[in-house]
């Protein structure tokens, strides 16, 4: 929140306020914002949270109506959100696009592999006891990940002649890259679930920006020519890109956050 924006905060003004529909109790955040004119209520996809944004002068009591008015649409788009896809044995998991299921092999030695089944099947394969199933595939993924976009991030630098500062690998939930100023680029480890073609869009759009930090036409030109396979990598993101960040969720971190059952009381 800006330093502005706190200016118009009430001192017991709360971070969050609850919502009733039907017999669920939602959690809304509440979050002031200097430019905005008026209340909007979005959905963050990857984290479940529902976000009510303020203008700076806009009182609790006002949104807590806005809120309520819409209880309906906050349950149906909860609701349409993909579901929970925990790092669990027999769960599938889309390496580079292609579906895996996690297999434990708890004798073997080693952390995690891929492996094909006899019936062609393919397996991604942790070694070691069930509680490390989850840590050992998200470290295995994240390793990934910058194999994968160091070596094409670098393959588009050395195309424009570029040399690359710094390449980091995040959780990112409002992004899938970024570059910074400095030259610095950092990209989502679930880009490494996408299909090849849509992880080298993504390294090829922030390499770009080390030439034209910003998106004009110039930008685009210049992408669609180191990346012409761009059209179609902007599709399947815009169609799947939501999706993946269920995996690696568990189904409390989806639905806790976001809401409780209301308490029944006793009849008297």
């Amino acid at each position: 929140m800006s330093s502005r924006a706190m200016l118009y905060r009430r001192p017991s003004e709360p971070q969050a306020i609850e919502v009733i529909f039907n017999t669920e109790v939602y959690l809304v955040r509440l979050r002031r914002h200097r430019q905005a004119r008026r209340y909007t209520l979005r959905i963050q996809a990857a984290t479940r949270d529902v976000v009510l944004t303020m203008p700076p002068r806009g009182t609790l009591r006002e949104a807590c109506e806005f809120a309520q008015k819409h209880g309906g649409w906050i349950a149906t788009r909860l609701c349409r959100l993909p579901e929970a896809a925990p790092f669990v044995p027999g769960a599938i998991v889309p390496l580079r696009g292609v579906p895996h299921r996690v297999v434990n092999r708890r004798d073997a030695r080693g952390t995690v592999w891929t492996e094909t089944s006899a019936a062609g099947e393919r397996l991604l394969c942790v070694a070691g006891e069930a509680p490390h199933i989850e840590r050992r595939i998200r470290d295995f993924l994240y390793r990934e990940a910058r194999r994968d976009l160091e070596s094409a991030a670098r393959a588009y630098a050395d195309q424009l002649g570029l040399t690359l500062r710094r390449l980091s690998i995040r959780d990112q939930t409002s992004r899938w890259g970024s570059c910074s100023t400095t030259g610095a680029l950092s990209f989502s480890w679930r880009l490494i679930l996408a299909p090849r073609h849509v992880l080298d869009y993504l390294a090829a759009h922030e390499v770009a920006h080390l030439v034209e930090m910003n998106h004009s036409p110039r930008f685009w030109r210049l992408l669609r020519r180191i990346c012409p396979d761009m059209q179609r990598a902007k599709l399947w993101l815009d169609l799947n890109g939501a999706d993946l960040h269920r995996y690696g969720i568990r189904p409390e971190e989806v639905t806790m956050p976001r809401f409780r059952r209301r308490r029944t009381l006793p009849d008297f």
